[in-house]
């Protein structure tokens, strides 16, 4: 059963009991209509008492059933049937009450947590509003401010905030207990939350969450259109409120948001080790990372926040100092954000060590490799880590563009190499790419596996070549954007398009954020490789010949200012004209339409060679790396998914089109042309 219920003396106990997140689908739904008719038979109850396993309460609905047409009994006529009860129903929240979790607990006359659980509504976060009366009984509650930040946030509260803000009654290691030792008298004068009185607006307040909205939600409609049901609290009457927010949820369930965020949500869950690895389970440690420059630091704060002994070891005594004050600054960092606490520091000091001795390494089951892009820098520190680390450890290198298999080569044992692919900053982004080489064994990519688990991070597995999943499509993303300028574009326009398609930030104010000089490292050492045939833009490398290395420099495709603001430069726009004129080119208008069309079917086709050559697994992966790792709007569902919304026919028409153009980099991909024939979509 997934809700059991039974009396004992004057209580009448509800257990929500569907493993392992109390997802409240159908059969809960009719789980608690059954609960409540057998409530309603029994005399002389005081109380009803609902809980749900010790380590949550309840995560919300069952996303699986937002595909098909609602079945009843509805979620919001049992939650009115809850709160207008005659026997009041007490909430007892163990863990997490989520999205339909959360609305549960507040059709309940009185709420007990315990102080490790968290209260939110993350709907928004999936597409939708809350859909069972959390816009409408949250305000009424907690006040409008805190309901509309926490609803259109989808953040949500710890028990103490949650406390303070009014939204649960009492904090309790034994809820239980605290549930009966309330009296009936002081239960039965409770108001049920959607009987108390409207909310009062503060239009400064959603002045400020729209604003927000606009810059960290831009394109999004379901924070707005939660907002707007916020809002309503205060000037409509709880049952007309009621009345929107579900006709507000029925019609975003089935959004092309709604269906891409429940993509990525599914996709994320699905991110595990395959069944073939399961015999070669392992838990990490104790790691090395080699290199404390800005990335092994992030991994070295990652592997010690999971709990992970780890040394860092450096190549000199001034590396190694630097290595520590960098290591400090993230700690500092964290605890400035109140992220971490003083005597969490101390425990994660107490982790790390710094070191010149590659000995360290000689107890450490994984060696993280993350030093400088050089192929024989790399070879070296894996022949010194194999001297000394235990033939069972596994060996993993952090490089973002080069050969496993070549690294792996100078190894005794290379089947003991994986790549780790962290993305920056390291204990940041949820993006591990597991690099599969020709001779990684399954016991070290199943490390792989579990050192991401430990980590907290979205494992995704890549084939080897030259920028695996992520930095390949991004090496075709920046060569189309290039190919604009060249042929008519500016820098600030095709940011300006690609923000508004949904991107934080456009091609060229990342670069300045990360440095030219990074990017022009690695074309360099492509330049012996290159397609001769491949028109190749020199914007860049012009642009870092003449010292415009980012904001780092003061000077890149912006111009900053001392407090970082970006500004036009002239100059820019004056070498784009020249190297136009010098390569024969005549400039023409592109709308950003025209900007976000070619830029999108360039990644789209090198997404596509990369699944038809087997380097990404599915498309499903490509979406997780393209949005966990590069930016990808994740309200667009990823870069695979929001091709299938395109059409294969569009894609394939859009890239004949442009291969007009040139015949070498539009190209469409096999793959494309046969889900086209076949009227397919990327599997």
């Amino acid at each position: 059963m997934t809700v059991k219920f039974w009396r004992d003396d004057n209580v009448f106990f509800v257990e929500l009991a569907n493993p392992p997140v109390n997802a409240i689908n159908l059969a809960v739904r009719s789980g608690l209509h059954n609960a409540l008719m057998a409530q309603k038979a029994e005399a002389g109850i005081d109380r009803v008492v609902l809980m749900g396993s010790d380590r949550i309460f309840a995560a919300g609905g069952d996303a699986r059933e937002f595909d098909a047409p609602p079945v009843a009994p509805h979620l919001p006529d049992i939650l009115a049937m809850i709160e207008a009860s005659e026997v009041p129903w007490i909430a007892l929240i163990t863990g997490a009450a989520l999205g339909g979790g959360l609305e549960l607990a507040l059709a309940c006359r009185y709420r007990i947590a315990v102080p490790k659980a968290q209260l939110g509504l993350p709907e928004v976060l999936l597409g939708v509003v809350p859909g069972a009366g959390g816009t409408q009984r949250l305000p009424r509650l907690i006040g409008f401010s805190a309901a509309l930040e926490m609803i259109t946030s989808g953040k949500p509260m710890t028990a103490q905030i949650g406390l303070a803000a009014g939204l649960i009654d009492l904090i309790d290691d034994a809820p239980k207990a605290a549930a009966i030792a309330i009296t009936a008298d002081d239960l039965r004068a409770i108001t049920p939350v959607g009987n108390l009185p409207n909310s009062t607006r503060d239009d400064a307040v959603l002045a400020k969450i729209h604003a927000g909205l606009s810059r960290r939600a831009a394109g999004q409609i379901a924070p707005v259109k939660a907002a707007e049901l916020v809002t309503l609290t205060s000037h409509t009457s709880f049952l007309d409120g009621m009345a929107a927010e579900r006709d507000c949820f029925l019609a975003l369930r089935q959004s092309a948001q709604a269906r891409a965020l429940r993509h990525l949500f599914f996709a994320e869950r699905g991110a595990r080790a395959p069944a073939d690895l399961a015999a070669h389970r392992s838990t990490i440690g104790e790691a090395v990372v080699v290199g404390g420059g800005t990335m092994g630091a992030g991994i070295a704060h990652a592997l010690i926040s999971a709990g992970i002994k780890t040394v860092t070891i450096e190549n000199n005594d001034v590396a190694a100092t630097a290595a520590i004050a960098r290591a400090e600054g993230l700690i500092e960092a964290g605890m400035k954000r109140a992220l971490i606490t003083p005597a969490r520091a101390a425990e994660m000091r107490a982790r790390h060590s710094v070191s010149t001795d590659y000995a360290s390494a000689g107890n450490a089951d994984i060696a993280i490799e993350a030093v400088f892009e050089d192929m024989a820098v790399k070879q070296a520190v894996f022949q010194q880590l194999q001297m000394v680390m235990p033939a069972t450890a596994v060996l993993a290198s952090n490089t973002s563009y080069l050969d496993i298999n070549a690294i792996a080569g100078v190894l005794d044992d290379p089947s003991r190499l994986i790549g780790l692919h962290f993305f920056v900053p390291a204990h940041i982004m949820k993006l591990l790419e597991i690099v599969k080489g020709e001779a990684s064994a399954p016991g070290a990519l199943a490390a792989g596996f579990a050192l991401a688990k430990q980590l907290g991070k979205i494992p995704v597995v890549a084939g080897v070549c030259d920028g695996f999943i992520g930095n390949r499509i991004l090496a075709r993303y920046r060569e189309a954007a290039d190919l604009l300028l060249l042929t008519g574009a500016t820098p600030a326009q095709i940011d300006h398009a690609m923000t508004g398609f949904g991107y934080a930030m456009g091609p060229y104010a990342a670069q300045d954020l990360s440095g030219l000089d990074i990017a022009y490292a690695n074309r360099r050492r492509q330049d012996a490789s290159r397609d001769p045939n491949r028109l190749y833009v020199r914007i860049a490398d012009l642009m870092v010949d003449a010292g415009r290395l980012g904001r780092k420099a003061g000077l890149g495709w912006y111009r900053y200012d001392n407090a970082g603001q970006a500004s036009h430069d002239p100059a820019v726009d004056n070498l784009i004209i020249d190297e136009a004129a010098t390569a024969g080119v005549t400039r023409r208008h592109y709308s950003d339409d025209d900007i976000t069309h070619r830029l999108l079917l360039a990644m789209i086709n090198e997404a596509a060679s990369i699944l038809d050559e087997a380097i990404a697994e599915t498309a499903t992966d490509i979406d997780l790396v393209s949005v966990l790792g590069y930016g990808f709007p994740r309200w667009r569902g990823g870069l695979m998914h929001y091709a299938n919304q395109i059409g294969m026919k569009n894609i394939l028409a859009g890239l004949e089109a442009l291969s007009g153009e040139n015949s070498t980099i539009w190209q469409p991909n096999r793959l494309i042309k046969d889900a086209a024939a076949a009227g397919r979509d990327f599997a």
